[in-house]
């Protein structure tokens, strides 16, 4: 069973993942407004991506006997002021992400619950990666200023990437 201020702190995360995904779901919405489908593919990704965590929280609330609670989800941006707008708002968005999670385990070790540690551990190391990911992309759109056949290019090669539940894995 959970404690209390864990179950919280994890109901909170629940919610936030699920906003997560709505604001990448709309940068994905705005970058199909402006013709570009590879970095609306890359949004969209990253939409799916947050939704699974989201479950993934979920599911580990309901196996530990807690009660999830849904609360509504805050709207988000739905204009930007171009591509580097974007990444840069995504990379603070991920930034505090990783506070939260950083926060969680807080929370879990103050509770001395290890489950909730080690399920934690996943999402830590997810968070690096996930910084990582989006501050090379930042990097090379200002190495490009946003702008020309650079955006042309990586927009082609943002359209291949694909959906892969990690969270099945760990």
């Amino acid at each position: 069973m959970l404690k209390e201020e864990v179950l919280k702190a994890l109901n909170n995360q629940i919610n936030a993942e699920m906003h997560s995904a709505y604001l990448y779901l709309s940068m994905s919405a705005y970058f199909e407004d402006k013709g570009l489908s590879g970095f609306a593919n890359w949004m969209k990704v990253q939409y799916q991506e947050e939704l699974a965590h989201s479950l993934k929280f979920f599911d580990f609330v309901n196996e530990r006997n807690g009660r999830v609670i849904l609360e509504p989800i805050d709207g988000v941006p739905t204009d930007f002021d171009g591509i580097i707008d974007v990444f840069e708002k995504t990379l603070a968005h991920e930034q505090k992400v990783t506070g939260m999670i950083d926060q969680l385990m807080d929370v879990a070790v103050k509770a001395s619950d290890h489950a909730t540690q080690s399920f934690l551990k996943w999402f830590v190391d997810e968070q690096v990666e996930e910084e990582a990911t989006v501050n090379e992309l930042l990097d090379n759109l200002k190495l490009i200023d946003g702008q020309g056949n650079g955006v042309f290019m990586l927009n082609r090669e943002l359209q291949g990437r694909k959906f892969m539940d990690t969270t099945q894995a760990g």
